[in-house]
């Protein structure tokens, strides 16, 4: 492990802005991470895949790419395993290792940007998945102590796109690995969303295997959004708003045919995209913003 000076972030986030960390370090194990930390250079930025910051100057202090590898299967039981997945490792990538050895639960969340240890911080989320429902467990170190930590699923305090590190957790710890608890047999298919039924009618699949959502989803976000390689952008990031069902009436007197998800206690989801759509926001540019 080496800590440098004056690096470009430009590599490291999927909106391609150019800024330089005054010093940085790459690290690969727990024992680099604490050596960093025992630099005592400070304030700490923790960076992951870069594809959830978005960069408007130059940050102070030490940034810390998170480049934690390695995917272990840490228990195996009758009809599912646990896997302990390094933090740095591509989200995505992980998602195609388990789709490709018959292990299933996180198809759905195909294609989210991003890295294995940011997914519990946003509790990601996509097409009626979110990472809570196959949690378990991750592992992280204070970074005021370099001590250690055990996370459960109730310690991440999960809700809508929120977790306990983006409250009082938020910039306190840097995640090293990530426990997920997936199917080897009898899977759970969820194709609740219009979308992933309509891509798998179109392609003609009538008994759709983890193979085939994942394929979906692929399909679908790739018609959404584009390429970070090529346009500059942090993929979906906009909360669906859940509101009252009377709310949804009143929309609906104006569009009738507003798109929408059921929900407990007799609330509804509306897409933010359909609500911008309508907004005339799509498309909206401001410069080289858009």
């Amino acid at each position: 492990m080496k800590i440098q000076k004056d690096i470009s972030l430009l590599p490291y986030n999927t909106f391609g802005i150019s800024v330089a960390a005054a010093h940085f370090a790459e690290v690969h194990s727990v024992e680099e991470l604490r050596e960093a930390l025992r630099s005592g250079i400070r304030p700490v930025f923790v960076l992951g895949g870069g594809s959830n910051v978005l960069f408007t100057q130059a940050p102070e202090g030490l940034v810390l790419k998170n480049a934690l590898l390695g995917i272990k299967v840490a228990r195996r039981f009758k009809n599912k395993i646990w896997v302990e997945i390094g933090a740095g490792e591509v989200w995505h990538d992980f998602v195609l290792w388990a789709v490709k050895n018959g292990f299933g639960g996180v198809e759905n969340l195909s294609l989210i940007p991003g890295s294995v240890g940011a997914a519990p911080v946003q509790n990601i989320g996509a097409y009626g998945v979110e990472l809570k429902d196959v949690f378990v467990g991750l592992r992280a170190v204070e970074l005021a102590t370099g001590k250690e930590k055990y996370f459960s699923r109730a310690d991440c305090q999960f809700g809508y796109r929120d977790s306990l590190f983006k409250k009082e957790g938020k910039g306190k710890y840097c995640i090293t690995s990530v426990t997920l608890s997936l199917t080897t047999n009898t899977h759970r298919i969820n194709t609740s969303y219009g979308d992933i039924r309509k891509t798998l009618e179109i392609n003609r699949v009538a008994a759709p295997t983890i193979a085939d959502v994942s394929r979906a989803v692929i399909e679908i976000r790739s018609s959404k959004l584009p390429d970070p390689a090529k346009i500059g952008n942090c993929g979906s990031f906009f909360k669906n708003p859940e509101t009252d069902r009377s709310v949804l009436e009143r929309i609906r007197q104006t569009h009738p045919n507003a798109p929408h998800f059921d929900l407990p206690d007799k609330k509804v989801k509306i897409p933010a995209g359909w609500l911008i759509e309508q907004c005339g926001w799509k498309g909206k540019r401001v410069g080289n913003t858009g």
